[in-house]
């Protein structure tokens, strides 16, 4: 989908003047990898910085606002670090079925970014955001009717789901700016095998610490 951002990484460094010097443009920072020190604490915003040739790697980090799409245009089976999501599919607290498209506004806390890429990686989506919006969206419509969920209670949904995101990518390092629904659409037909599916795609696997190969910048 060429019509949607990558929020994790840019590899459009620019090296000059045998690679002392590296220029950040503009809407992203930088993150700098020691192969003595390790991922360093300093963030390079927008500029010209300098770094020591073969000892420091760097990797730009999309610091705008990114959407992150879910919708039945989306296919992951390429790419799961596409910035976005095939339709969700969830139950309601009267046991039934809708799809779900939406769109999700994220920030990346540039601060944080050493910490972040130490940590998780550069694999954002698949790790966080995807099983982390899934879980969210579920959770928020299994307390709302469908004929609540696509009448009256559409706003309150979009507000539940926002607060929901926003206290669970917080701790990763991820601003939700704001979450809108695109459509919901009643499912016929699921039966219980989909019910289990939907169980098990809750739970979130544990975040593992990369190690120091997975960080470097291949130039």
């Amino acid at each position: 989908m060429a019509s949607i951002d990558n929020l994790l990484v840019s590899l459009l460094v620019d090296e000059v003047v045998g690679g002392l010097i590296v220029t950040v443009p503009p809407g992203h920072v930088g993150c700098i990898y020691s192969i003595f020190r390790g991922v360093l604490k300093n963030v390079w915003h927008p500029g010209m910085h300098f770094k020591v040739p073969l000892i420091h790697r760097v990797k730009l980090f999309n610091a705008q606002l990114i959407e992150y799409t879910v919708s039945k245009d989306i296919t992951l089976k390429d790419n799961k670090e596409i910035m976005g999501d095939e339709v969700i599919n969830s139950v309601t607290s009267d046991n039934k079925f809708v799809a779900v498209e939406a769109t999700v506004l994220i920030k990346l806390d540039t601060e944080r970014l050493p910490e972040i890429w130490q940590n998780i990686g550069e694999n954002f989506v698949s790790k966080i955001i995807r099983p982390v919006t899934r879980s969210r969206i579920r959770k928020v419509l299994t307390n709302h009717t469908l004929i609540k969920a696509l009448s009256t209670d559409r706003s309150s949904i979009e507000d539940e789901v926002k607060q929901e995101l926003i206290d669970s990518l917080s701790q990763h390092g991820l601003h939700v700016d704001n979450f809108y629904l695109s459509s919901l659409t009643p499912i016929e037909g699921m039966q219980q095998m989909e019910i289990n599916n939907l169980a098990k795609e809750e739970v979130i696997q544990p975040i593992e610490s990369n190690t120091s190969t997975e960080m470097e910048t291949r130039f």
